[in-house]
């Protein structure tokens, strides 16, 4: 674990976990908590070693409970702005990041913490979990990416009714619409994570990073062109030492022993 008292982070077997450290504040994010999470973020994606991130918070009552709100308070227009791009700026590395990471959310996701979640690969609650984006009752917006990233996810209308309402949404509800990917009793919630990362971590690392690529990117453009990166990203697939592996393991009905590269 490194020294940090806001942001806890470890590496095991091929996974890096990063627990956000304030169950006293709910784990808010603050300015120091969002710097620490860039920075273990940026360590885990320099590390061969490490394959898969989980990300969750510490305590049984929060992810992250949203902003520090004692920061937000007496913002001018021109603090706000940067306040915002610099979140999202650590939030977007997260994403691209070129590695799958996993929220592993066990309570309130709210505000900044559901962005934070969003911007992570996959996402899996604990039953109790509650998610939202509740900025509106504070007279503000998402800034960390919630407008963007919650519609993507869910569609247009859903995410509108969340943050116009600011009332957040239980797990279950969150899974049926596409906001989570699985749901588990609180006790399973890390050996939850654990085992999907691992079943990650049994996969190409070359075709896992353009898969995100391809997703990622193909989003922020027309059909056309996602298709077109998609079969110049299967192409360069087809250019790996891991591409000639796992094709040779799957006809010798082995397990395949990918290298990376």
């Amino acid at each position: 674990m490194n020294g940090s008292t806001r942001v806890l982070y470890g590496t095991k077997d091929g996974i890096a976990r990063i627990t956000i450290s304030r169950p006293e504040k709910l784990n808010a994010l603050d300015r120091q908590t969002v710097q620490e999470i860039d920075r273990v973020v940026a360590s885990a994606g320099q590390d061969p070693s490490v394959g898969v991130l989980i990300i969750t918070g510490a305590g049984e009552k929060a992810f992250v409970a949203g902003a520090d709100i004692g920061e937000l308070a007496s913002q001018t227009p021109v603090e706000g702005t940067a306040y915002a791009r610099a979140g999202q700026a650590v939030l977007d590395r997260l994403e691209r990041l070129g590695k799958p990471s996993i929220a592993a959310i066990n309570g309130y996701a709210l505000g900044g913490g559901l962005e934070l979640a969003m911007a992570c690969t996959l996402r899996v609650a604990a039953e109790s979990a509650k998610l939202g984006q509740p900025e509106v009752a504070l007279g503000i917006i998402p800034g960390y990416g919630g407008t963007q990233r919650l519609a993507r996810l869910v569609g247009a209308g859903r995410a509108l009714e969340m943050i116009l309402t600011g009332e957040p949404i239980d797990a279950r509800e969150a899974l049926r619409i596409g906001l989570l990917n699985r749901v588990v009793p609180a006790a399973e919630l890390l050996p939850a994570a654990e085992a999907l990362a691992r079943t990650i971590l049994t996969r190409g690392p070359v075709a896992l990073r353009y898969a995100l690529q391809a997703v990622h990117e193909g989003l922020q453009t027309t059909l056309n062109e996602g298709l077109s990166m998609e079969a110049a990203l299967f192409g360069l697939c087809c250019a790996t030492e891991d591409m000639r592996e796992g094709t040779r393991a799957f006809v010798e009905k082995r397990k395949p022993a990918f290298k990376g590269r």
